[in-house]
């Protein structure tokens, strides 16, 4: 059984914390979801982004997500695949070393990786979008490009995939974002 790496936080946004990590079990993933200073059983607070007409998202209290492992514990090499959470978990969460050291180890890896919504900003400062090609919610996208990549403006419910880089602007791109993702770790899905 293939294991994934999915970093989250308090305030992630509850569609791209819960929905992948679920999905992901349901096609036979073993699936770890850390957040820094987090154990196996404490709960992250999630948001609701929803897009309502206004000039960007509206925030609603998410559910309690259960982180089941230890951040602590995490051993990168350990696994197949990582993917970032976005809301706005990500704007903290690059600032712990750990978690800028462990997005490198998949680049430097070659492993797929899958960023939605504001996780582009860990991978931002992390370093590994120089060169690429990828998106992100349209508020992050100066942020994208500042770090290096050539940011693409493509549809809330697409994904863009450049190499082992799957990205998308928001959860309404959960489907093309999972597949890609899947893709990129062998899985077939026959349609």
């Amino acid at each position: 059984m293939k294991k994934i790496l999915l970093f989250t936080g308090d305030f992630a946004e509850d569609y791209e914390t819960m929905v992948p990590f679920q999905m992901l079990q349901l096609l036979g993933y073993e699936v770890h979801a850390v957040c820094p200073d987090k154990k196996a059983g404490d709960t992250v607070k999630t948001a609701i982004h929803d897009f309502e007409g206004d000039q960007t998202y509206s925030e609603k209290p998410g559910h309690n997500f259960t982180i089941n492992y230890d951040f602590d514990k995490v051993n990168p090499s350990d696994y197949a695949g990582l993917i970032i959470a976005g809301g706005r978990a990500p704007e903290y969460l690059r600032l712990n070393p750990k978690v800028l050291e462990i997005t490198r180890h998949f680049f430097d890896a070659n492993k797929p990786v899958a960023a939605i919504c504001h996780g582009a900003q860990i991978l931002s400062a992390a370093g590994v979008l120089k060169g690429r090609k990828a998106t992100a919610y349209p508020a992050v996208g100066p942020e994208v490009s500042l770090a290096g990549a050539e940011y693409q403006n493509i549809p809330v419910d697409k994904a863009f995939v450049d190499g082992n880089l799957v990205t998308s602007p928001a959860w309404p791109a959960h489907p093309d974002f999972i597949r890609a993702f899947v893709k990129l770790l062998g899985a077939k899905i026959e349609i």
